[in-house]
């Protein structure tokens, strides 16, 4: 069978308390629904969720959401830190390949979404982010900024497609939902693309455009 990792980087630093942190709480539940009642989008995806501030925990190791209950919630606290997070990412996608191989799958090359509302404050983290992207293991790099993040910084993580939350239009608790809306759809339909032609490839189906985001061209950044 053929698998197509997902996984979810997000930023629990101390400014994502309240409604930020909230919403995302509130859309994962919708994502595991999503997913875990549609048998074509659960056969062919697995899905991780990683927290970070001043370190990176891995709240739910990579699974079939159809598997589980319930995702594990996020809990904001510490100052915004990245190269943690690159780190254990790869880690995770080191040992969750290896371990789909050993189960006789075939995998496609993981996505990760990535969300952050600050500034890094680790001054290393380019390192460890470019031992991500240099790796065989690179995953597709979907960044979201909201907040302080800013869109340069963003656009340096993505490697794939980055967006940046428009000043004043939206509330971050709004834009986060529109985040974890874009994220389900990206995954559902991913995954639809892989059965659909068979399993012999996928298109990797990421919105262009997310409400209350601005693009970030890669190109110049």
């Amino acid at each position: 069978m053929q698998i197509l990792p997902f996984y979810l980087l997000c930023d629990e630093s101390g400014s994502m308390s309240g409604d930020p942190i909230e919403a995302i709480n509130e859309a994962l539940p919708e994502l595991h629904h999503e997913i875990s009642t549609n048998p074509t989008v659960a056969d062919k995806t697995r899905f991780c969720l990683i927290g970070f501030s001043s370190s990176a925990n891995v709240l739910q190791p990579l699974v079939d959401l159809s598997d589980i209950d319930e995702v594990p919630a996020l809990a904001a606290g510490g100052l915004t830190s990245y190269g943690d997070a690159f780190r254990t990412l790869l880690r995770c996608i080191e040992a969750d390949v290896a371990a789909l191989k050993a189960q006789g799958h075939e995998v496609y090359r993981p996505v990760a979404f990535f969300l952050s509302d600050g500034i890094p404050t680790d001054d290393g983290w380019e390192q460890a982010h470019k031992e991500l992207t240099q790796s065989r293991f690179c995953p597709k790099i979907i960044a979201f900024g909201i907040g302080d993040a800013e869109a340069a910084t963003i656009g340096q993580v993505a490697n794939f497609r980055a967006f940046i939350q428009q000043e004043a239009k939206v509330s971050p608790a709004q834009a986060l939902r529109e985040f974890a809306s874009s994220l389900t759809r990206s995954i559902v339909r991913s995954a639809s693309s892989i059965a659909a032609d068979g399993g012999s490839g996928f298109s990797l189906a990421v919105d262009e455009t997310v409400p209350g985001f601005s693009t970030v061209s890669l190109d110049k950044l």
